[in-house]
């Protein structure tokens, strides 16, 4: 994405959606779908389609829709999945294993180079062909590879400190598992947090809508009443 154009955070968290959905279609053997049968297929609107592909140029054509191998490949480089940037990732415990045996790194944009950890038991193991490395081997290993982000499966009280030595190593990009809102200081690095907990009580809280709309309409000589489900972050 070019720095000059002003494309909001809610469009950009959208697009890796449009992409899985067209590379679905696109293994199904389709080569053409329009936007109103994209929007069907993702539960979405072919206005919010149409407005966000807009961002980035015209895609379909009138009458015609888009080309689904073409429109994929078009997001795939706007998403900037050849760019395979070096990662790293610190913390091998269960979710930093789960993490490393089952993400696709290599078709997201991404390669991961090198594992860490601080526990001795766990330092010298193998992780998916990879050999967890001492944590204090961290700052030479960056100076030799030059590492362009860092996934942060650390406790919460350890991460932002992480942070700030993986930034004086010259990592601009942070993955952060840690429970922890890491909010970056500096103005060239980007921050992707991801909070697993958050996500389930989402969950939580949409099924309670949901119970509290069936209870009130099984309610004899009650009216039904619409409960407005929680929306999740744009």
């Amino acid at each position: 994405m070019s720095k000059s154009r002003k494309i909001s955070m809610s469009v950009v968290r959208r697009l890796p959606r449009y992409y899985r959905f067209l590379l679905e279609l696109k293994n199904n053997g389709v080569y053409r779908v329009s936007s109103q049968a994209l929007a069907e297929k993702m539960g979405s609107s072919a206005s919010q389609i149409r407005q966000d592909l807009h961002c980035f140029g015209g895609f379909g054509q009138q009458g015609y829709g888009y080309d689904v191998p073409k429109l994929a490949d078009e997001l795939g480089s706007i998403l900037g999945l050849d760019n395979h940037f070096k990662a790293i990732l610190l913390g091998a415990g269960n979710l930093g294993r789960a993490i490393i045996n089952h993400v696709d790194f290599s078709s997201r944009g991404f390669t991961l180079t090198a594992v860490f950890d601080c526990d001795p038991g766990v330092i010298g193991t193998q992780i998916n062909g990879m050999t967890v490395r001492d944590v204090g081997a961290l700052e030479d290993y960056c100076t030799a590879e030059k590492p362009d982000a860092a996934v942060l499966c650390l406790p919460k009280e350890s991460a932002e400190e992480m942070a700030d030595i993986l930034y004086d190593c010259g990592v601009r990009g942070f993955w952060n598992f840690s429970h922890y809102d890491l909010s970056m200081k500096y103005g060239d690095a980007v921050t992707e947090n991801v909070h697993l907990n958050d996500s389930l009580m989402t969950l939580c809280c949409c099924m309670n809508a949901s119970k509290e709309n069936n209870q009130i309409a099984s309610k004899p000589g009650k009216p039904r009443r619409k409960l407005s489900k929680p929306k999740g972050e744009a």
